[in-house]
């Protein structure tokens, strides 16, 4: 079962199967997660990120190199995706949430395992890590924290 940050409010739960995971468990854990009031999806292979984290991945990506080329600012990025497409916050805030060091080593394990340039850590993340700037945890990332 895979939650996700605040399980307390967030609907979703990923249930992952893998090649060992047998119908039987499918189907129990499928159900304790509808007894707690979670969605649940199925997920039928195993993948890194699973779908939400790989999905978010992309937008990220996206929203890193929108403010990277100068396009937008971090601020105007995470106001698009809030106010055109309906997500509680931006890719901005929600890396700073997560935390930019996560974000990273992410990015890092990701790239180890397909050897794709394009799953290296985009720049703005390693130029924050290398900072210090982990986002909220740090008191500063993206945006500042007191």
């Amino acid at each position: 079962m895979h939650f996700f940050n605040p399980a307390l409010v967030m609907k979703c739960v990923e249930v992952v199967r893998n090649e060992q995971t047998s119908d039987e468990t499918v189907q129990a854990v499928t159900e304790v997660a509808t007894k707690l009031g979670k969605q649940p999806v199925l997920v039928n292979k195993e993948i890194p990120g699973f779908i939400a984290n790989r999905m978010m991945g992309a937008i990220n990506a996206e929203a890193l190199n929108l403010a990277h080329a100068g396009i937008a600012s971090i601020e105007d990025i995470d106001t698009t995706a809030k106010t055109a497409l309906g997500h509680p916050m931006g890719p901005f805030e929600l890396m700073d949430m997560v935390g930019l060091d996560v974000i990273d080593f992410i990015a890092q394990a990701t790239y180890a395992e397909t050897g794709n340039e394009a799953d290296k850590p985009h720049p703005l993340i390693t130029e924050k890590v290398e900072a210090g700037l982990l986002g909220r945890k740090s008191g500063e990332g993206f945006y500042p924290y007191s």
